[in-house]
């Protein structure tokens, strides 16, 4: 079931990926392009858990599924919210160390040692596998659980922050805006839900919250978009797409 699930989460994530892509190829904004890349990397990342739980788990298999869904989504989703809300100066700024930050984490992901091999069928936890520290070279460096904790904490704060705050300045002058933000608040919420069942032993849930966030987005999306423009201005929602764990 855990399987079957992925898949539909992988499909989901693809679709809306695809979706956000073609908004920005047709009307090319930096915070659509920020959307589109990080529900990519999304999408990436739930396809390398379905991989894994059919196929079985390869080092480079869970390392692409770690990498990108708990280090590379949030920040640059955040960071497409940023260049809408706040403005591209701010957008720009949060774009330079959001990428920093994500080619830093992917020389963690890659030097870090794993602590053993992943068993056929199962969804191990980052904390099973990584270190919080890297020893490279006598050095003591950070290692993925903390790139992927700061991604996750920033990244959230700063989507659901904006999507919140947009759906109490619309409630009144604009409720479909407001219902496809707060959607958005929850599909961004259900994926660290997901992970935190995973810590608890209940792996089977996080599939299925990989698949409710993305449709959770990807509903709060087509809401928010098709929201009256005489009413806001706008017809975007302030923020778009999560699953990092």
């Amino acid at each position: 079931m855990e399987t079957f699930l992925a898949l539909l989460a992988a499909v989901a994530a693809t679709g809306f990926a695809a979706e956000l892509f073609r908004s920005w190829r047709s009307r090319p904004r930096a915070h659509a392009g920020m959307w589109s890349l990080a529900m990519g990397a999304y999408a990436l990342a739930t396809w390398a858990l379905f991989v894994g739980l059919a196929a079985g788990w390869s080092p480079a298999v869970f390392r692409t599924f770690y990498y990108l869904g708990a280090i590379v989504n949030i920040p640059f989703l955040a960071a497409g919210s940023v260049f809408l809300v706040v403005g591209p100066r701010a957008g720009r700024r949060f774009l330079t160390v959001a990428a920093v930050w994500a080619l830093l984490g992917l020389g963690a992901v890659v030097v870090a040692p794993t602590a053993h091999r992943i068993e056929p069928g199962t969804l191990p936890e980052g904390s099973e596998l990584f270190p919080f520290v890297v020893a490279v070279g006598g050095l003591s460096l950070p290692g993925p659980r903390l790139f992927a904790a700061v991604s996750g904490a920033v990244g959230t704060l700063v989507i659901v922050g904006l999507a919140a705050w947009s759906a109490v300045r619309f409630f009144s002058s604009n409720r479909r805006l407001a219902l496809g933000n707060l959607l958005i608040v929850a599909g961004t919420l259900a994926p660290a839900v997901g992970g935190t069942s995973t810590a608890l032993g209940e792996a089977g849930f996080f599939a299925l919250s990989l698949l409710v966030g993305a449709v959770l987005l990807w509903s709060g999306y087509r809401v928010a978009s098709s929201a009256p423009r005489s009413l806001t201005g706008r017809t975007e929602p302030v923020a778009s797409a999560e699953p990092g764990r």
